[in-house]
């Protein structure tokens, strides 16, 4: 069987394409281009402007070495267009309307689960492989979406946006081991260029970039108040409301209120009309919590869920699964009643549906409720 794997330049998916080997598949890699710094006018806030080498490229050269190392074929395909296209210029407009995307769902569900999938069905290869740490379980005819061995790299909440066409046409070869394990084995194979690299943190295909500066390249500054929700005094400015997130603590440039710190205080809403931020002190105060959100853009990987199933969700990666009752407003909308009230749950952002180790999907937060009352701006 012939399969395509994403190789990225990193550590997992060289050990991902290994694995494959290992275990009897024909292995091809492909570099994946997807951002072109000049042409998207990446100035501000990126760190590596001036270095002689694109980090792309430089992670490119990685991936080649490790395919050579690997004995397979490297090809490289570029999908600038399509991702400025379909999922930064999404994340450029939610910003601007207050809310908190995440581009790292849109870049699965369009980029490396779309054309790099067309791609690879144009060209003859059976299957794609990733390396994500996620696994898949063929059963009744279906394919369904588990959580990874490695539940502290576990990636299935980026990925709660693939179709079944998508998920049952990819394998995961990192679904059953660890983060330790895949550095071992990048040492014993001496893939020299990836084994003791750093992994990626910053935005999809991008890179680590000083965000708040980054977002000014698209969006620009335009300075506000910063106000007290419960005083109702102003206490500091901002440069602009879509740049924070709700439950955000640092980069607040607040000074001593009182002999307080500015550490001591909380995003807890945003009014982009307006272009206010309100924050609140303390990180358990009662404004950053909610007891229900609606649920729009919904996608279900393999069965969608009954009417009144109590399911678990993360409204945020590696946040611990919290559990909710279901209920259907119309097809493409939910509202999830939270077990207990829950904190910093932000419109815009994902929440994804478990039932135990499989996830189900999800969608975007709509709105997001106290006691019945909606309480975004």
């Amino acid at each position: 069987m012939k399969v395509l794997i994403g190789l990225s330049g990193g550590v997992d998916s060289a050990v991902a394409a290994y694995l494959l080997k290992q275990q009897g598949y024909e292995v091809t890699g492909c570099f994946m281009r997807n951002w072109d710094a000049l042409a998207n006018n990446d100035q501000l806030g990126n760190p590596t402007i001036n270095n002689a080498q694109c980090p792309q490229e430089k992670d490119y050269e990685d991936a080649l070495e490790v395919a050579r190392k690997l004995g397979i074929k490297l090809l490289r395909i570029d999908f600038v267009k399509e991702y400025w296209d379909n999922v930064f210029s999404y994340l450029i407009s939610e910003y601007k309307k207050g809310r908190t995307p995440n581009p790292d769902i849109f870049c699965n569900k369009y980029i490396k689960f779309g054309p790099f999938l067309d791609f690879a069905q144009r060209n003859g290869f059976d299957m794609i492989a990733m390396g994500h740490y996620a696994k898949r379980l063929d059963k009744d005819g279906k394919t369904y979406l588990l959580k990874s061995f490695d539940k502290n790299k576990d990636q299935t909440y980026f990925l709660s946006q693939i179709s079944q066409r998508q998920v049952s046409s990819c394998l995961f070869p990192l679904g059953d081991i660890d983060k330790n394990e895949v550095r071992r084995l990048a040492h014993h194979l001496d893939l020299e260029s990836v084994m003791d690299k750093k992994d990626s943190t910053g935005i999809c295909f991008i890179g680590e970039r000083h965000f708040r500066e980054f977002l000014q390249n698209y969006i620009p500054a335009q300075k506000g108040n910063i106000i007290d929700i419960e005083s109702k005094r102003i206490i500091g400015h901002h440069e602009g409301a879509m740049y924070y997130t709700i439950g955000q603590r640092r980069g607040l440039g607040i000074g001593g209120i009182s002999g307080e710190q500015a550490l001591g205080w909380f995003v807890v809403n945003k009014d982009v009309i307006n272009n206010i931020i309100y924050v609140a002190r303390g990180q358990e105060n009662d404004y950053l919590l909610s007891d229900s959100c609606t649920v729009t853009n919904l996608n279900f990987i393999a069965d969608k869920p009954i009417e009144g199933k109590h399911l678990s969700a993360k409204f945020r990666y590696r946040q611990k699964d919290q559990g909710i009752t279901l209920h259907y407003i119309d097809d493409n909308r939910l509202m999830l009643n939270f077990d207990q009230p829950y904190k910093a749950v932000t419109i815009g952002q994902a929440a994804v549906l478990y039932d135990g180790d499989v996830c189900i999907g999800g969608g975007l937060i709509e709105h997001i409720y106290k006691q019945g009352r909606q309480i975004d701006i």
